[in-house]
């Protein structure tokens, strides 16, 4: 049986670099992406923009971007796979917290109370993506996301300058 995660463990991060590495199939210091170092990666956040920031930003984007024709290895349904992997463990080591009466954090009762809708949210993916989707897309031949679907790249952009704020119609209009 699984050890119980106790808050304020420190045994929490190795699993989380260890997942890491799985997902991304890089070791601590190699590259992520070609030319982008593990150590290197950079923020998912960055300066909040307002709508009509984020249609400028779109812009420069767009013009920044440089795609190759061809096929791209097919990533997005296998990281989705993993990806899920990874939170219904954290939701297991988190349910057993709870029934160890340990105290959690805040995002860690937000992730249980609301694990039913990134379950729902998987299933929806799966649904609408078919397999081999991303080999379909054009992939970025420079930058940090370099040998991945543009997509992934505004998607990143997107979440970084909007905090994570999809809900604006202006907002997903303007940009994509």
């Amino acid at each position: 049986m699984e050890p119980v995660w106790k808050a304020g463990s420190s045994k929490l991060f190795g699993p989380w670099r260890r997942i890491w590495i799985r997902l991304t199939r890089a070791d601590p210091g190699a590259s992520i992406a070609p030319g982008m170092p593990f150590d290197d990666e950079p923020p998912l956040r960055a300066e909040l923009f307002s709508a009509d920031q984020m249609e400028q930003h779109g812009v420069r984007l767009a013009s920044a971007h440089r795609v190759r024709s061809g096929r791209v290895p097919d990533q997005l349904l296998s990281r989705l796979s993993a990806n899920e992997g990874v939170l219904l463990a954290t939701s297991r080591r988190l349910t057993s917290a709870v029934a160890a009466s340990d105290q959690i954090t805040p995002a860690g009762e937000w992730l249980l109370d609301n694990f039913h809708l990134l379950e729902e949210q998987i299933r929806t993916a799966r649904g609408h993506l078919p397999k081999g989707y991303s080999r379909e897309l054009p992939a970025l031949t420079e930058g940090a996301s370099a040998g991945l679907p543009r997509v992934y790249d505004i998607a990143l952009e997107t979440i970084a300058h909007g905090d994570g704020q999809w809900h604006s119609l202006k907002r997903k209009a303007s940009f994509t």
